[in-house]
């Protein structure tokens, strides 16, 4: 795994129509199989394209611990269960921590509503030493869009824009992220506020 000081994440200059701090939430009609029912939280989005996190989901059988096993770090018992989370099936041997912005290192990439995120070796260190992050989590991979490329699949109405939330963000029900997520766009005259897939096709994929 990859977590090396070299991973300095890209500027985050945005245009005006950047979806930085907002979430992508993959529309019932999301035609790649590799995303279905997720939520993207974005992290940078600007001419060079775009780069998310998938936050709800996870890596089968490895947990926090092994990681830190694996870099020679000594981990809390309290730590070692936690899940690493697969962010997406970009580089999916590179890690990337996706964190509050109470923690900042040279190479951090400081993202709109509070949130941060950094691909070092370091801030696991200090994760697992007590100064780190008040809330984080380790990803594996990422979601990455070429110039362009997200503009389209919006136009195809393969993502539904939602503003971002920290707690969604860090929540560890991921089972039901997806779901929640839409029924932010529920509105009124929704029974409960939830979303209504029935009507899906008279979205226009923007919130």
């Amino acid at each position: 795994m990859d977590l090396s000081d070299h991973t300095a994440m890209p500027g985050s200059s945005s245009p005006a129509a950047s979806l930085v701090g907002r979430f992508l939430v993959a529309a019932p009609s999301m035609p790649d199989e590799r995303f279905r029912k997720s939520v993207v939280f974005v992290c940078k989005h600007d001419g060079d394209g775009a780069l998310g996190i998938i936050v709800n989901n996870s890596v089968d059988d490895l947990p926090l611990g092994q990681v830190y096993k694996q870099l020679g770090i000594d981990v809390p018992s309290a730590e070692a269960d936690r899940p690493v989370r697969f962010g997406g099936p970009v580089e999916t041997s590179r890690g990337l921590v996706l964190h509050s912005a109470d923690y900042k290192r040279d190479e951090t990439l400081l993202i709109d509503g509070g949130m941060a995120l950094t691909a070092s070796l370091e801030i696991l260190k200090d994760m697992a030493g007590g100064s780190g992050p008040r809330r984080a989590w380790l990803a594996l991979g990422h979601s990455g869009w070429a110039p362009g490329q997200l503009d389209r699949e919006m136009q195809d109405n393969a993502w539904l824009v939602v503003d971002g939330d920290a707690e969604l963000v860090f929540d560890g029900d991921l089972a039901a992220k997806w779901q929640r997520a839409l029924d932010r766009l529920g509105g009124k005259g929704s029974p409960g506020g939830r979303f209504d897939l029935a009507s899906f096709s008279h979205q226009t994929g923007r919130a």
